[in-house]
């Protein structure tokens, strides 16, 4: 594994410190700190970090075999555009998870907690530079619509939470078990897209992925193991630790996920352009079957310390007991278990945008009454917030037929 460490032109990267500076006030706390609780791991770079040595040869797509490109024009018009958005959605995302982040990293339960959100942050700064960098270091005008590599840099570096490309980045916080479940749930779907573009036929795209996908491991880590944690209290009894707080952040957030892979029916334009190597709905039903694994995963932390005397083969079939019968096991209910939202709950985007269907499924004909029951499910401050009076407002025009969902 080599890596090349690449740092933007002085006034680009001094762009983004001064970003930093505004948004991610803890910065220097981070770097601080950082031999403290990252003792084996090498001190953070800002930089755009390029795999060396990954294939030359396009693995997939009308032009499988071909060598990889190395510049846009290179690139036919139409595959310029398309990955000149990807480019741009993601460096977006990036900035803007730092902003999400910001708001609440200082209500963490713990410092080792704070500190593994403030390194996220940091990685993302770092993720968004990258793609700074290959908006930078190659001429997109040509498909750009005039628009040059500053004012690209500019756009992205004035997004605030409310106008980023994707939904996901467009909502607040309301604690910190938003980072965390934000952590376990958005930055895997990130997992899954950098994943597929590890094929780019874009060699820089493709060189870009390796090092991003190495850190994005440390994310997942930072909201899994976290959320254990929390299930493991809730099982002791702690009054601060209730599952229903971690449900109903997963409620929010994983309809949200679900969106970041595109419309289900979609995908095929990036494997043939070379870009990516599943569609959106091969990627989502693997995404799915992850989290579902991941839930199981928390909910066997949880009745394991209900039931401490339990074998790892007792909790196991404990679990598969409450889930059959949806009863009860020695006191402890189905619904205190964690459970994943049926895919078309809650979705505003893709082939199921706006269907009114519940958590498990069951479906609802009057707008309000969903809304209703929506309000039970997610947390107060989610229900309060502006982004779903913008849902609920245009819910019920989809239903009274003023909007197409289209």
């Amino acid at each position: 594994m080599k890596v090349e460490n690449v740092v933007l032109e002085k006034k680009y990267h001094d762009a983004v410190e001064h970003w930093r500076r505004h948004h991610f006030k803890d910065y220097q706390t981070l770097l601080d700190s950082w031999e403290k609780y990252f003792p084996k791991d090498e001190p953070f770079c800002l930089c755009a970090k390029l795999e060396l040595g990954t294939p030359d040869v396009i693995h997939i797509g009308e032009q499988k075999g071909q060598p990889k490109r190395v510049n846009p024009d290179e690139l036919t018009e139409d595959q310029a555009h398309h990955l000149l958005a990807i480019i741009k959605a993601q460096a977006s995302t990036e900035f803007g998870s730092i902003q999400q982040h910001a708001g609440t990293v200082d209500r963490a339960h713990d410092d080792q907690d704070r500190a593994w959100v403030l390194r996220v942050m940091a990685e993302e700064l770092r993720h968004g530079y990258q793609m700074l960098h290959l908006l930078l270091s190659k001429d997109w005008s040509h498909v750009s619509g005039g628009v040059t590599g500053p004012e690209m840099v500019e756009e992205i570096l004035s997004m605030t939470t409310g106008n980023h490309v994707l939904d996901a980045f467009n909502l607040d916080y309301d604690s910190f078990m938003d980072n965390i479940t934000f952590a376990a749930f958005i930055d895997r779907v990130g997992k899954y897209q950098l994943t597929m573009q590890k094929v780019c036929a874009y060699k820089p795209m493709a060189d870009s992925m390796p090092p991003m996908l190495r850190e994005e491991a440390f994310h997942l880590a930072a909201g899994v193991i976290p959320l254990r944690r929390f299930a493991e209290r809730a099982a002791k009894g702690d009054p601060l630790a209730h599952l229903e707080l971690v449900q109903h952040s997963i409620n929010k957030w994983f309809a949200r996920g679900l969106e970041m892979f595109g419309d289900e029916r979609g995908g095929q334009k990036n494997i043939s352009f070379g870009f990516k190597d599943l569609t959106n709905r091969e990627a989502v039903n693997q995404y799915i079957e992850e989290v579902r694994k991941m839930i199981r995963d928390i909910n066997t932390r949880f009745v394991r310390g209900r039931f401490p005397g339990y074998t790892p083969d007792k909790v196991e079939s404990a679990i598969d007991e409450l889930e059959r019968t949806r009863g009860s096991h020695q006191g402890l209910a189905y619904e205190d278990l964690l459970y994943l939202p049926d895919p078309r709950f809650f979705r505003r985007k893709g082939e199921v945008a706006f269907q009114m269907v519940g958590v498990n499924g069951e479906p609802f004909t009057d707008a309000d009454s969903y809304l209703s029951y929506l309000a039970r499910h997610l947390n107060a401050g989610y229900v309060a917030s502006r982004d779903m009076r913008l849902y609920a407002e245009t819910l019920r025009k989809v239903v009274a037929g003023e909007l197409t969902v289209e």
